[in-house]
């Protein structure tokens, strides 16, 4: 049967068609995202610890104690109640019963490092006042009304430790607001007010650090804890004020932060926004303690940390090996894993707590280094899957 001419003539345009298509690359697969990270527990004996022979155990002790209180469920719940028996200020019986009574664990990240970064905080002390006026006009709120939060463990237990937080809309749960939302509606936001400070920088630093207290008009003083967050990832104001050149990593301090911002008010606010995580607070009393952390007793000075509790369970005692601030010079502790930060992510990342005040902030702010930590864990005892 004879082809028209037509037909010919679509026919060579189908095949060029197609190996013009043949010859044309197909865009890259995406890449795949990264494996979640694991952590590995390498046995290691107590001499090959840094430092841990010249360790000054007692206050370590006494530390993991307080903590410990908390947690006697399990393996750690019958090392606390030896800790009990042992005597006070008896350095040499402190590491009979360490040495006697845990094995070190070498935290290592799936990752590759054995060395991660270790931060400090400490407890802030800033002005304020009970009352709204033309010099205190910044809220320190506490948590909304219509805050929502949803613990995903209850749906998936292998969410355990992920919360879901946003408010409704009808009957949709939608993201809650941001800092910069927040703080655009300032004293209109409807949440409870506990206190107004004059300086919006320290209420910033207040939120990073998670507790604090207010020293209020006439002397007193005001506690306040972490209470709640607004669901969004915390982010860095000093890689942000790097990333944009404001200034350089060595500068990137709270001291440097904070002296950056009197001499840019103009650019404060988009920088602070920068971060759209926001936290909420609730009002404790005040004491001699030190303030409470997430293992529900006070920080101990100088013997707790922060951790991340995918890793390292609250409660354990933790070796770390690092230097002071700004400095060559070993810090090598056992400390008390008493506490948890939304910045606190990763198998070796610890965040040192210095105590309260001025003096405790400036060590706090400058501190930034590389360490390694040892997961002091219960002989004998199979190894932790933290909660």
């Amino acid at each position: 049967m004879a082809i028209s001419r037509n037909t010919t003539h679509i026919a060579l345009i189908v095949t060029a068609l197609a190996l013009a298509a043949a010859c044309t690359q197909m865009p890259p697969a995406p890449p795949k995202p990264p494996a979640p990270e694991t952590a590995r527990y390498r046995e290691m004996p107590f001499d090959a610890l840094p430092g841990w022979r010249e360790a000054q155990l007692d206050a370590s002790l006494r530390a993991f104690a307080a903590g410990c209180a908390r947690s006697l469920a399990g393996a750690l719940g019958r090392a606390c109640v030896q800790a009990q028996a042992v005597p006070k200020e008896d350095a040499a019986a402190a590491r009979q019963f360490f040495e006697a009574t845990f094995t070190p664990y070498a935290l290592v990240s799936s990752n590759g490092p054995e060395s991660g970064m270790i931060t400090g905080y400490y407890e802030p002390i800033i002005d304020g006042s009970r009352w709204y006026n033309a010099v205190n006009r910044y809220p320190i709120f506490g948590v909304p009304e219509d805050l929502i939060t949803v613990d995903l463990a209850s749906v998936n237990p292998e969410l355990r430790n992920l919360r879901l937080r946003g408010r409704l809309e009808g009957r949709r749960l939608v993201p809650y607001p941001t800092r910069a939302e927040i703080d655009a509606r300032g004293a209109a936001y409807p949440a409870p007010v506990i206190a107004w400070t004059p300086d919006p920088v320290a209420l910033f630093f207040l939120q990073v650090q998670g507790s604090g207290q207010v020293r209020l008009d006439g002397g007193e003083r005001v506690r306040i804890g972490y209470a709640d967050q607004n669901g969004h990832p915390y982010r860095s104001l000093g890689r942000y004020l790097i990333d944009r050149g404001e200034m350089k990593l060595e500068q990137a301090s709270m001291q440097g932060i904070q002296a950056w911002a009197a001499a840019n008010p103009q650019k404060l606010q988009e920088a602070l926004n920068a971060n759209p995580s926001y936290v909420f607070f609730r009002e404790l009393p005040v004491s001699e303690d030190g303030p409470v952390g997430a293992l529900g007793t006070p920080l101990a000075s100088g013997y707790s940390m922060a951790v991340d509790r995918r890793f390292v369970p609250l409660g354990a005692p933790v070796y770390l090996a690092t230097t002071y601030p700004l400095s060559e010079v070993p810090l090598e502790r056992l400390m008390a894993a008493h506490d948890v930060g939304g910045a606190i992510r990763g198998v070796v990342r610890g965040d040192f707590y210095w105590g309260t005040g001025a003096e405790a902030g400036a060590a706090a702010g400058r501190m930034r280094q590389q360490g390694r930590m040892w997961l002091l864990w219960p002989r004998g005892e199979p190894l932790p899957r933290p909660d």
